[in-house]
C-alpha cells in the first residue's frame, strides 16, 4: 500500500552481515592474569600509574631511608674509616617508623580499596581464583617493602667498596642485611595486609595499622625500660617481651643469629632457645596471616 501524505514514507531498515570470528589468539590463562596483578599492585605500591599525589608519600619515604645511608657513607669516606659507622641490619632496625608509615599508608590501597568500590568480583569473573588474588597482592607489598628496604642497603654497599673498604666483611654483612629486610618484609606486612582486609575504608586501615604497629612498640619499650631499670644491660627474661611487637622481634632475632653489637645493651633472643621460638613464632605469624587472608576472600 502506498504511504498516505500525512505518514509519509515507511521507514525501511537494512541488516549488515558484518560476520562473527571468535577469538582465535593465544590464551594466557590464570598465571599471567595472576602475574599481571602482582604487577599492577606493585606499581599502585609506589603510586605508579596513579595521580601524582599518590607518588608523593611512597618517594618522600623512599628518599627518606636512603639519604642517611648516602650521608653515614660520605662521613665514613672523608673520615677514612676502615669500616661503616653502622652495620646494616642496625640500620633496618633504625628506619622501623619511616617504614610503618609507608606500610600502614600502602597496605589498604592494595586492598580496601578494591573492597570499597567492589571491585573484588570483577577479578574473580577472570580466571583468576581467590587464592591467586591473595597470592598477587601478599607478594606484590611483601615486595614493596622489600625494594623499600633494600634501597639503603645498596647505598651503604656501594659506598663501603668505592672507599676501598673490606669486600669479603662488606659484603658478608650486606647479606645478614638483606635476610634481614626479607623478614621485616614478611612478618609486620603479613599482619598488616589482614588488617586492611578486614575494612573497606582506608582510613580506618591505616589508622588500625599504625596503631598496632606503634602501641606494640611502646608496650615493649616501657617494659623493657622497668626491667632494665638504671642498669644498661636488658635481662633475658624481659627479651621475651619482643614476641609483643613484629618489628622488635625481627630486630632481636636479627640480632642474635648475626650477633650484632654487645649482648648486654640490645634487643636479642635470650640464647638457642630464643632464637628457636623467635624463629616459630615469626613463621606462625606470616602463615596464620596468609590463611586468614584465604579464609577472609573466600567469602567473597
Amino acid at each position: 500500500m502506498p504511504p498516505s501524505p500525512e505518514t509519509g514514507p515507511a521507514d525501511t531498515g537494512v541488516i549488515h552481515d558484518i560476520g562473527y570470528r571468535g577469538y582465535t589468539g593465544p590464551r594466557l590463562g590464570r598465571s599471567y592474569a595472576t602475574r599481571s596483578l602482582f604487577v599492577q599492585s606493585l606499581r599502585a605500591a609506589y603510586g605508579l600509574g596513579r595521580s601524582a599525589k599518590s607518588k608523593v608519600l611512597p618517594m618522600l619515604v623512599l628518599g627518606a631511608v636512603t639519604a642517611p645511608a648516602a650521608l653515614l657513607v660520605a662521613i665514613a669516606v672523608m673520615q677514612q674509616a676502615d669500616d661503616l659507622p653502622t652495620d646494616y641490619p642496625s640500620y633496618l632496625g633504625t628506619l622501623d617508623l619511616v617504614v610503618s608509615i609507608f606500610l600502614a599508608a600502602q597496605a589498604p590501597v592494595l586492598l580496601s580499596r578494591d573492597l570499597r568500590h567492589q571491585t573484588v568480583p570483577l577479578y574473580f569473573s577472570r580466571p583468576i581464583t581467590r587464592a591467586d588474588y591473595v597470592r598477587a597482592k601478599f607478594a606484590a607489598m611483601v615486595c614493596a617493602q622489600l625494594l623499600l628496604m633494600t634501597a639503603p642497603l645498596l647505598v651503604l654497599y656501594a659506598g663501603a667498596l668505592l672507599g676501598g673498604m673490606s669486600f669479603g666483611h662488606q659484603t658478608a654483612h650486606f647479606l645478614y642485611g638483606l635476610l634481614t629486610a626479607v623478614l621485616y618484609a614478611l612478618v609486620p606486612t603479613s599482619v598488616a595486609l589482614v588488617i586492611a582486609a578486614a575494612t573497606p575504608r582506608r582510613g580506618f586501615g591505616v589508622a588500625a595499622i599504625m596503631g598496632w604497629l606503634a602501641v606494640s612498640g611502646v608496650v615493649v619499650a616501657i617494659v623493657v625500660g622497668i626491667s632494665a631499670g638504671p642498669a644498661s644491660s636488658i635481662p633475658d627474661s624481659a627479651q621475651w617481651v619482643a614476641l609483643l611487637s613484629p618489628n622488635v622481634l625481627v630486630e632481636s632475632l636479627a640480632n642474635q643469629l648475626f650477633d650484632i653489637g654487645a649482648a648486654a645493651d640490645r634487643m636479642h633472643a635470650p640464647g638457642a632457645l630464643g632464637a628457636t621460638v623467635f624463629a616459630a613464632v615469626a613463621a606462625a605469624m606470616v602463615a596464620g596471616s596468609y590463611a586468614l587472608l584465604l579464609r577472609r576472600y573466600r567469602g567473597i
